[in-house]
């Protein structure tokens, strides 16, 4: 089976409903090689499909931290596609093929996902920057007009708020911004509008800090099933 005629790469934006998260397929249209971030175990079965469809060849299962909302779908992936690489963060602390840490860029074909560290949400959060696509993904560091709690798994306001001035407002300002979680159908935004509309990151640093240690937010729903899973690359993880 031949590639797609496609003249551009290929874009896939998925999400999983149970916890609202977004997945991301990201295909190289001239070599058929692709990248999977943050895949859930309970849909990776559709994910599978969708690649096998496009004859897209899973070479990287991209994890932007050590999630507590949902199982990552690497492992099942792996069933799948027996030559994947799950990659984490090197300050995650969890399992995964490959660890990243700030500036290593990953190849998949001829598109290069260049590594930013974004902690604060949690110790290993990283985004990853398509310069070529004019794209970050910033599983859940940045949000739609909000950002990733800092109330657990390593959480600090104060890191936060740097690694997104820093790592994600220094980019061009029409850059995509595609997000972790979104729970009002909004699948995108942009470096400018969070740098103007944000109301917590539009914030002072102190006021920022403040913000978030006053907010009282419920347990998560599966963090206790999903944190020990995905500490071990979604091995023991239920679809």
């Amino acid at each position: 089976m031949k590639l797609p005629p496609f003249n551009s790469p290929i874009f896939r934006q998925l999400i999983e409903f149970k916890s609202n998260t977004y997945t991301y397929i990201l295909g190289c249209h001239k070599t058929g090689k692709a990248a999977i971030i943050d895949p859930v175990v309970d849909t990776a079965s559709r994910d599978v499909q969708i690649l096998r469809d496009l004859n897209l060849d899973l070479v990287y299962g991209l994890n932007t931290h050590v999630h507590a909302d949902h199982v990552t779908g690497t492992n099942e992936l792996r069933n799948a596609f027996p030559s994947m690489k799950s990659v984490l963060c090197s300050k995650s602390g969890g399992e995964a093929d490959k660890y990243v840490s700030n500036g290593y860029v990953i190849e998949v074909g001829g598109l290069k996902l260049e590594v930013r560290e974004t902690p604060g949400h949690t110790n290993g959060c990283v985004s990853y920057v398509e310069h070529h696509l004019k794209s970050i993904f910033t599983g859940d560091a940045l949000l739609i007009r909000a950002c990733g709690r800092t109330d657990f798994q390593q959480g600090n306001p104060s890191t936060l708020f740097d690694s997104v001035h820093k790592q994600i407002f220094s980019l061009p300002e029409d850059y995509v911004i595609y997000v972790g979680h979104n729970y009002d159908g909004i699948l995108q935004t942009t470096v400018w509008e969070e740098k103007n509309l944000n109301p917590r990151l539009t914030k002072s640093k102190e006021e920022f800090v403040k913000f978030m240690k006053n907010m009282k937010l419920p347990y998560p729903k599966q963090i206790d099933a999903a944190v020990p899973a995905n500490m071990k690359d979604g091995k023991g993880g239920k679809n």
